[in-house]
């Protein structure tokens, strides 16, 4: 399994970034998938995660600004970032447990500038 995420960025507040995660070496489709984050000097903490049926979930702090989807004919998931603030800077991972493992994209820093 293999993930990789991309479209971070630097960004004032206010500003919107849209990241990718590209997956391979599973059938995405069946799988519930989701995006992480991990701000400096901060454990890493779930962001939202969408369901192979589409169910979505966010955390408190991004429910409103921040949409999970996925187009499963591309294998990949998308999280678009508006209204970022500052606290939402932060390095964020795309993940899947699968066959009882978990793996995690490389990670791609979002910065946003107060």
């Amino acid at each position: 399994v293999q993930l990789q995420a991309s479209g971070g960025g630097l960004v004032e507040a206010g500003g919107s970034l849209r990241l990718s995660c590209a997956a391979s070496g599973l059938n995405f489709r069946i799988h519930t998938v989701g995006w992480y984050r991990q701000p400096p000097g901060k454990q890493r903490e779930e962001v939202a995660r969408i369901s192979s049926d589409g169910g979505r979930n966010y955390a408190d702090s991004v429910n409103g600004r921040f949409a999970i989807s996925r187009d499963n004919i591309r294998r990949t998931l998308y999280l678009q970032l508006d209204n970022l603030k500052p606290d939402d800077t932060g390095v964020y991972y795309c993940h899947v447990n699968y066959k009882s493992r978990d793996f995690w994209g490389q990670g791609t820093l979002v910065t946003v500038s107060s």
